[in-house]
């Protein structure tokens, strides 16, 4: 069976063709700047990449032509073998604990939900309405990044505001990057060979988020009602004290829009370097002396170290610490940074494991306390999944 993962942005599309069961990833892409000037799309085989420049008006047009390179490059020979489309959601709310079928009321809440993920959810929706009017044949499954999440208890996703700004405003951790966590902490489990562990999730990119999971279940996670919370990112600030918003509203005369601006797109690598918001331009900067890209790094790694200890604290132990995303799959320093500030838990790094990169490998000691793993996510394949899933049921 054919099954189709997608990730609509408000100018992109992303996809990847599985054969299910099998899992076998058989042609994947991008479409960029859809509605914009020189627009393109890349085309990803097991033979080649190929880049085309292309007007792509909108995202149906986007998958009109996606459709003629998957029949082009021979993985289809009708609309008809996709059985499935899963799209990827970021936020559902606490509507959706796990990925169904699209429906107009499922549609509906995803709208409904649109302030709490605005660059997102309403992309999503002209996505999912682009692919059912291109190939209405297929079953269509939402994929949500805080599905995963929905297993935290209140005490950890409520916030110390008014009770009322929850029950009526929906403020609450909701998470993010739910579809990652859930697959890089399934496939420790099955490195462990059991699913009674206590596992650390470290997702660590340009956006970041670190998760505590329990016998499978998320019991905690980083970020927040948005993206922007937990950890200091490539451009986003994390964690900060709340009254630093009205005292420099007031200081710089900004409206909320402009200091949301500030605290998402102008701060975290990005602010305290002045340089970049990648991780691989700061430590350029560091290997040059540039001490504010030093300042940086340190900050960045000593937020990732807070929180591996604090749910080692809350789990009463841990199983194992998982690294994944950009910059946990390939950041050796970064890496190597944060485990030598966790030796106090007895954590041993093994530096000639470590120096590796986008592979699954354990990077600790046989003699550490607590196994540390680099797991190269997969959250296309956890779409295609659960797709699949709901579709053969």
């Amino acid at each position: 069976m054919k099954i189709l993962s997608v990730n609509a942005g408000s100018s992109s599309l992303k996809f990847k063709l599985y054969e299910m069961p099998e899992e076998k990833g058989l042609i994947s892409g991008v479409f960029e700047k859809i509605g914009l000037k020189d627009s393109f799309y890349t085309i990803k085989t097991d033979k080649e990449k190929i880049k085309k420049e292309v007007e792509l008006k909108d995202h149906e047009a986007a998958f009109k032509i996606l459709m003629e390179e998957l029949m082009e490059n021979g993985v289809i020979s009708s609309l008809s073998e996709i059985k499935g489309i899963g799209h990827r959601i970021v936020q559902g709310g606490s509507y959706f604990d796990q990925s169904v079928e699209v429906t107009e009321d499922v549609i509906k809440k995803i709208k409904e939900l649109s302030s709490l993920a605005p660059l997102h959810n309403p992309a999503a929706i002209v996505g999912i309405k682009a692919a059912q009017a291109v190939i209405p044949s297929a079953r269509h499954v939402t994929v949500f990044d805080t599905a995963f999440h929905q297993t935290i208890e209140e005490e950890n996703y409520l916030y110390a505001v008014p009770y009322n700004w929850y029950t009526d405003y929906k403020v609450r951790r909701y998470g993010a990057h739910g579809t990652s966590h859930k697959y890089v902490s399934l496939k420790m489990n099955e490195i462990l060979g059991r699913y009674n562990t206590k596992l650390i999730t470290c997702h660590i990119g340009n956006g970041a988020s670190i998760s505590a999971v329990v016998d499978g279940k998320c019991i905690n996670t980083s970020m927040g009602l948005t993206p922007n919370a937990g950890l200091m990112m490539g451009t986003r600030c994390g964690d900060i004290d709340a009254t630093i918003i009205p005292y420099i509203m007031e200081k710089l005369n900004l409206t909320p829009k402009e200091v949301d601006t500030f605290l998402n797109k102008e701060s975290g690598l990005l602010g305290i370097s002045g340089v970049s918001s990648d991780s691989r331009d700061i430590e350029d900067g560091i290997n040059h002396g540039n001490k504010r890209c030093a300042l940086a790094q340190k900050m960045f790694v000593k937020r990732i170290v807070d929180y591996i200890a604090k749910y080692y604290v809350e789990m009463e132990g841990c199983d194992g610490i998982v690294f994944t995303a950009g910059i946990g799959e390939n950041s050796i320093s970064t890496r190597r940074e944060v485990l030598d500030s966790l030796k106090i838990l007895g954590i041993e790094i093994d530096e000639e494991k470590n120096n590796t990169r986008g592979e699954t490998i354990c990077i600790t000691t046989d003699n550490s306390s607590i196994p540390c793993y680099v797991i190269p996510t997969d959250e296309e394949l956890m779409i295609a999944r659960d797709t699949y899933n709901i579709v053969e049921r």
